[in-house]
C-alpha cells in the first residue's frame, strides 16, 4: 500500500510548502487536489505536469488526483484528465452524484449511470482510472449503493474508494467487510479519517441532537485496526489517502497527522500470523 496525503489540508499554503510538510511527515506521495481555491483548479489545469515534476523533484509521487467531475459536458474533463495522463498520474477521484429529495434516487441514479459511461469511455481513451468515492449525501455514500452505480463498469477504467470515516460521519453505515466485499472488483483506493458522535442539546421537542467531529484515525467509531490488517493480509496494493480535516492550527494538524500515519503503518507492517 502507498500512503499519500490529500492536499485540502494545504489551502492557503503554496505547493512548495505543501510538498515540504508532506515529505517531512514521511508520506510516499501526495493525493494532488484540483478545486478551486486551492492549488490548482480545473481552468488552471495545464499546471498539473509542472506542479507534478515539482513534487517528484523533492521525492514525492503522485499517483492520483481529486476532483469534482461528475458530468463530463459541464467540466472541461478533457483538460484534466489529459494533463493527468501528461504528467503520469493514473488515478482520478470523481465528484459525487448528489441525493436530492425532490428529485428522486430513479433519476439521480439513471442521471449517474449516464455520466459513468461517459467517463469510462474518456478514461479509457486518456489511459487513466476514475474512481467513485463513498460520501455523505450522495447516491453513492455505501458499498451496497456505490456497487449498484458500478456495476456493468470495466474496473481497470472505473475504481471504486471506500472511505470508512465518511460512512461513519455521515451515512451508509455498514459492515466494513460488507464494503470491501461489494467492491473488491473496483478497489483501488481507500480514505483514511475518523471521527464520532456526541450527543448535544435536546431540542424543545424532547429529541437530543448529535454532531460529528474529527479524531485521529486511532480514537474514533471506525475500527481502523481490524481495517488496516484486512488490507495487509488481502496483499491490497492500491492507494491510501489520508484526509486530515482537522480544525485545529495547522502545526497541530501535522502533528496528529505524523500520529495517524505512524499508527497505520505499524499495523500494516506486523508480523502476519500463519494460518493453522
Amino acid at each position: 500500500m502507498k500512503a499519500v496525503l490529500f492536499t485540502k489540508l494545504f489551502r492557503g499554503v503554496s505547493l512548495d510548502e505543501a510538498g515540504a510538510f508532506t515529505q517531512q511527515l514521511g508520506f510516499d506521495g501526495v493525493d494532488l487536489l484540483v478545486r478551486p481555491g486551492h492549488q490548482l483548479d480545473p481552468d488552471t489545469a495545464d499546471g498539473i505536469p509542472d506542479a507534478v515534476r515539482r513534487l517528484e523533484a523533492i521525492g514525492l509521487s503522485v499517483p492520483m488526483v481529486t476532483t469534482d467531475l461528475t458530468d463530463p459536458s459541464r467540466y472541461p474533463a478533457d483538460k484534466v484528465l489529459g494533463n493527468c495522463t501528461e504528467a503520469g498520474v493514473r488515478l482520478i477521484r470523481l465528484g459525487y452524484w448528489k441525493y436530492e429529495p425532490e428529485r428522486g434516487y430513479a433519476t439521480i441514479f439513471e442521471e449517474a449511470r449516464r455520466h459513468l459511461d461517459r467517463l469510462e469511455e474518456m478514461a479509457r481513451q486518456h489511459g487513466v482510472r476514475v474512481a467513485l468515492q463513498l460520501h455523505g449525501g450522495t447516491i453513492h455514500s455505501s458499498g451496497a449503493l456505490a456497487a449498484k452505480l458500478l456495476e456493468g463498469h470495466d474496473a481497470m477504467s472505473v475504481g471504486a474508494y471506500p472511505d470508512p470515516g465518511n460512512q461513519v460521519m455521515q451515512e451508509g453505515l455498514e459492515d466494513w467487510r460488507l464494503t470491501f466485499e461489494l467492491l473488491r472488483p473496483w478497489l483501488c483506493c481507500v480514505g483514511v479519517k475518523n471521527g464520532a458522535w456526541f450527543g448535544e442539546r435536546i431540542d424543545p421537542a424532547g429529541q437530543r441532537r448529535w454532531r460529528s467531529d474529527f479524531l485521529g484515525i486511532a480514537d474514533g467509531m471506525v475500527p481502523w485496526r481490524d481495517i488496516i490488517a484486512y488490507l495487509a493480509q488481502s496483499d491490497f496494493d492500491g492507494l491510501v489517502s489520508f484526509h486530515s480535516h482537522y480544525e485545529i492550527p495547522l502545526p497541530q494538524a501535522l502533528d496528529q497527522t505524523r500520529t495517524d500515519l505512524g499508527f497505520f503503518r505499524r499495523i500494516a507492517n506486523a508480523p502476519r500470523k500463519e494460518s493453522r
